[in-house]
């Protein structure tokens, strides 16, 4: 049991086996009626926003979670600049501190969470009026379970610099007023509809985290930490990364429409969407397997984040076994992948040794093999799961994949949304296997098991497993020609027609937009000739009155 369990077990809160994203099992108190335990830290990235600070500080100043339980750390980013005064309407317990070298948004937000004192950190935007129980609402999930991402509900409102002030928003908040502060129930966010469809994000299965907007949002410090914290060198798009690193490292997300906020005018993506687009994508498609680009094309590219991280243990094997494997690999459909080879590297040293009767002769040659294959690492052992890859392929040598075998071994998995698919390659004497693991899957499971308890039941009940035929999936022992020949052959047939079937929904689903847009415009067209024709009719009656 690694470190975060361990300590996440000495804090009394439960650990309940969520199936993907389906939080369904836990049922939070209702606001005000329950006794909160855990401390929270406000943290709030600031840079040039004075007065908008102000305001969000005085509706913190009127939360319902008990003040000594919370924390507000202000970090200020700016410059070389007047350090950033607080205002005298600010919660008790809030501190202004700088950040560690670096710039940005993500780098003030990790560099608050570091200096952070409650067990969850709470990330808010300089520019959001908070509803009184928009902390309290999201706190009371993060007593049901310690691996839970809360989202809160954000609307935007206009926003004149001036119009309200910190007084105002203090008396709204404490009165419960907020929405008569602003007149209207604001601009829905993008994700409520994403919402509306996936019962708060009950339904969202694997696409969860794509729901993270961090303007508002909590986690158990641990759990940020354990997944890598923010990418400090990220300007734009940090929160939707730092959301796929969180799945990866097994949180659930959770939407919760009671934790309510309003935003203070629109925000960069509603007036520059496509500049904030073809901004990120390139920094998401390096850090992201599946994100835009890299969802459907393979076009030989690696990636710094591959799809899929291989493992081929070289201990004890040839060098023709170990190169029959990885070459298997780096060939195939799926250039996307980077390959780990376990072994005693550390014990070939440069010593004088008969070189054709070395001990270690498989072990040299293998990693002379590849030394110059940048998608090839040697390790003694590897890690426990592939992160921040979503995948782990564990292949024996002398078993080779056929060239498209990891990508219809992916998408299969994705289709069932399953956690673990295991392979048979060979039961005559003795069982060997090959197997597919879902890093999220594997990493939760890895949050939940105690001593004694089976990974993989754990994994099987957060997300399911599956057992196949390996000779199905193309992976076969080198020199089985005919077979290898036939089984691709019937892998290729039948990834192809999957591939055909998709074309084919896809161009019903063109055709039928095309009727609709036809029939749309039939009738805009109708419409239009209808009001010529009336406003003609009137026009004639106007001059047969002017007659008579």
């Amino acid at each position: 049991m690694d470190v975060y369990a361990a300590s996440a077990l000495t804090t009394g809160i439960p650990r309940p086996r969520i199936r993907l994203n389906d939080f369904g099992c836990l049922t939070p108190p209702e606001l005000g009626a329950w006794t909160p335990r855990r401390s929270v830290s406000v943290v709030i990235p600031a840079y040039r926003c004075e007065e908008t600070l102000s305001l969000t500080l005085a509706s913190l100043a009127g939360q319902s979670y008990p003040g000594h339980l919370l924390e507000v750390v202000v970090v200020d980013d700016g410059e070389g600049e007047t350090p950033l005064r607080l205002p005298d309407l600010a919660p008790e317990n809030t501190r202004v501190v700088r950040p560690e070298p670096g710039w940005g948004i993500a780098n003030a937000f990790h560099s608050g969470v570091k200096v952070a004192d409650g067990e969850i950190v709470h990330r808010v935007d300089a520019d959001l009026v908070l509803f009184p129980e928009h902390v309290e609402a999201q706190m009371r999930w993060h007593h049901l379970a310690d691996y839970l991402v809360l989202l809160g509900n954000l609307r935007f409102n206009e926003y004149t610099p001036g119009g309200i002030s910190p007084l105002e928003v203090h008396a709204a908040v404490t009165a419960g007023t907020v929405d008569e502060l602003f007149g209207d129930d604001g601009v829905p966010q993008w994700t409520e509809a994403k919402w509306d469809r996936t019962g708060d994000l009950r339904q969202a299965g694997l696409a969860a985290w794509r729901l993270l907007v961090s303007a508002t949002a909590s986690m158990p410090k641990e759990l940020y930490l354990r997944a890598g914290g923010m990418d400090t060198s990220l300007r734009r798009g940090s929160d939707t990364e730092v959301g796929y690193r969180l799945a990866q490292a097994g949180a659930v997300f959770v939407g919760d429409r009671e934790s309510r906020c309003r935003h203070l005018g629109e925000s960069t993506v509603m007036r520059r969407r496509d500049e904030v687009t073809r901004y990120t994508r390139p920094y998401m498609n390096e850090r992201i397997p599946g994100f835009l680009e890299r969802k459907s094309k393979t076009s030989g590219r690696q990636y710094l984040v591959p799809t899929v991280e291989a493992v081929v243990d070289a201990e004890g094997r040839t060098l023709e076994e170990v190169r029959a494997t990885v070459n298997g690999l780096l060939s195939g459909w799926m250039a996307d992948v980077s390959v780990v080879l376990t072994g005693s590297w550390h014990l070939l040293t440069d010593e004088r040794r008969p070189p054709l009767d070395d001990p270690m002769l498989d072990l040299r040659l293998i990693r002379e093999t590849f030394r110059g294959e940048n998608r090839v690492r040697f390790l003694r052992r590897a890690a426990e799961s592939a992160f921040p890859a979503p995948f782990r392929f564990e292949c024996p040598a002398g078993w080779v994949p056929a060239p498209d075998s990891l990508v219809r071994l992916v998408k299969f998995a994705d289709d069932r949304e399953a956690g673990l698919v295991s392979l048979v390659l060979d039961e005559r004497e003795e069982l060997t296997t090959a197997r597919l693991e879902r890093t999220a899957a594997v990493n939760r499971a890895r949050l939940l098991v105690e001593p004694g308890d089976s990974l993989e039941e754990a994994v099987h009940q957060v997300s399911g497993t599956v057992w196949e035929d390996g000779r199905k999936w193309g992976i076969l022992p080198p020199g089985d020609e005919t077979s290898a020949s036939a089984a691709t052959l019937a892998s290729q047939v039948e990834y192809w027609r999957s591939r055909a079937e998709k074309w084919e929904n896809q161009a019903r689903r063109w055709k039928r937009k095309a009727r609709e847009h036809r029939v749309e415009r039939v009738e805009r067209a109708s419409a239009q000739r209808l009001r010529r024709a009336v406003g003609k009719g009137l026009r004639m009656v106007g001059v047969t009155r002017a007659r008579r």
